[in-house]
C-alpha cells in the first residue's frame, strides 16, 4: 500500500529508528581503527583510479 492509499486515519511510522552510528559516537580510536580497516578499500579504489586516468 502507498502512502497515497493510506486510510485517512492511520499515520505513518515516525518513531526514530536505532542507529549504531548515533549510539556509539566516534572516538579518536575508533575513527583510527575504522581508517586502517579500510586500507585495502583504498588501496583497490586508487587502482581503479588510476586505470581510469
Amino acid at each position: 500500500m502507498s502512502a497515497d492509499q493510506r486510510p485517512e486515519d492511520e499515520t505513518p511510522d515516525r518513531e526514530p529508528r536505532p542507529n549504531r552510528i548515533v549510539d556509539a559516537p566516534a572516538t579518536v580510536a575508533t575513527c583510527a581503527e575504522d581508517y586502517r580497516n579500510g586500507a585495502d578499500v583504498r588501496a583497490t579504489a586508487a587502482k581503479q583510479h588510476a586505470r581510469r586516468g
